[in-house]
């Protein structure tokens, strides 16, 4: 049960690694991958999903037969979601950063860039680790972070988007991890506190009805 469920794991790195190459230019933001009676369900996220279907649908019948043939998944049946808030997709920021990177831009100025992006797309937190040989000939890392970002517990396990991506510099092979927690979630422990404007807002809101009503009746 335990090796076929990380045979699975490494299939899904192994097909997302290689879709994340192929349609690199269609913004590719991920993969969900799900077993079904009637074969295989894949779900690629994308900004351009028009990109990965293709001219009367000739990419997306090719991969069908790649993802089968060259992959081993039974039946697979594709659909393209596009995304709609790119900063908030770990898979596309990653590329971002890995993109900006080859073009020579300072890895803090790409790190820092990219969690300004995020933040300001919506994101409760966010956290990026770039790694490699960033100033010395020894490999480090650095990390960026902003928000709220729980490193455990079910809102970690629900809500937390991630995506690891690798670019080859010339002093090496680099490694861009984004974390993102979308503003969707909700967090059990934390309560929210309402401003007092917004509280007389909804007070006066729910007193309009009222007032209007009294005025009709008399």
């Amino acid at each position: 049960m335990v090796k076929q469920i990380i045979k699975e794991a490494l299939l899904k790195l192994e097909i997302d690694e290689y879709l994340r190459k192929r349609f690199d230019k269609a913004g590719y933001g991920g993969v969900s991958i799900t077993k079904t009676p009637l074969g295989t369900q894949v779900v690629i996220y994308a900004t351009r999903p028009g990109l990965i279907i293709g001219r009367g649908g000739q990419v997306i019948k090719k991969l069908t037969e790649e993802l089968r043939d060259k992959f081993g998944l039974e039946n697979p049946q594709i659909s393209v979601a596009e995304v709609e808030v790119p900063e908030l997709n770990p898979h596309i920021m990653a590329s971002r950063i890995a993109y900006v990177l080859r073009k020579g831009v300072h890895y803090r100025r790409a790190g820092f860039w990219a969690l300004r992006r995020i933040m300001e797309a919506g994101a409760l937190g966010a956290e990026i680790v770039i790694s490699g040989k960033l100033r010395t000939a020894r490999a480090r890392y650095e990390k960026f972070r902003a928000g709220y970002l729980p490193t455990s517990g079910d809102p970690a396990q629900k809500y937390l988007r991630k995506a690891v991506v690798h670019v080859q510099l010339k002093p090496g092979i680099f490694g861009i991890k984004v974390t993102i927690m979308p503003p969707d979630a909700r967090f059990p422990d934390k309560l929210e506190v309402k401003e007092p404007e917004e509280v007389e807002a909804e007070l006066l809101a729910e007193a309009v009805p009222e007032i209007k009503g009294e005025e009709g009746g008399g």
